[in-house]
């Protein structure tokens, strides 16, 4: 008998509240883990889709002086107008297509050189984005068909938006003008 008892002294465990509390704790450690990081992860998803939402139409194409001019029998330039409402835009992407061509520009709010790209009409080759409740016109030159169509995205807080407008046909100046 003294051998049993001598045995049941010597030996060590952990009693079954003590495991089950240190297994409680590890699962609200793990919890507050996952926790943290999708938090973090929606919030930064929220900050960006809460730039774009509610602007879809304060930047737009004006349509009245969004015109085609056929310059030579192969040659055609781009007369468009971009109107920006009650909001500040860090940029927008203007997306010009016709058969042969689709063009991309980036027009920001600093005056840059972009190549194909001026104001209209007085042809200064630094082009910039309007201020907050205006506008302005560009000249896009060198295409060498027909320009089909023209779409803008904006970036808003520096996320890039969804397509804000386009015109899907673009009219000869000539017959609007």
């Amino acid at each position: 008998m003294a051998k049993s008892s001598r045995y049941k002294k010597s030996k060590r465990g952990l009693s079954t509240v003590v495991t089950a509390v240190i297994l409680i704790a590890l699962s609200m450690a793990a919890l507050t883990l996952v926790w943290v990081f999708v938090s973090n992860m929606v919030k930064k998803q929220i900050k960006t889709s809460e730039s774009c939402y509610g602007n879809y139409d304060k930047i737009q194409i004006n349509g009245q002086y969004t015109c085609f001019n056929k310059t030579s029998p192969t040659n055609y330039d781009l007369h468009f107008s971009l109107s920006i409402g009650d909001v500040t835009v860090d940029k927008v992407i203007v997306s010009v297509s016709s058969a042969s061509v689709t063009k991309s520009y980036e027009i920001t709010n600093v005056p840059q050189a972009i190549i194909g790209l001026s104001m209209y009409p007085s042809g200064i080759s630094l082009v910039n984005l309007s201020g907050k409740n205006a506008g302005l016109t560009y000249k896009a030159t060198g295409f060498s068909a027909k320009i089909d169509s023209i779409e803008i995205a904006p970036y808003i807080g520096g996320t890039m938006c969804e397509t804000s407008d386009s015109l899907p046909e673009i009219e000869d100046c000539n017959l609007v003008l």
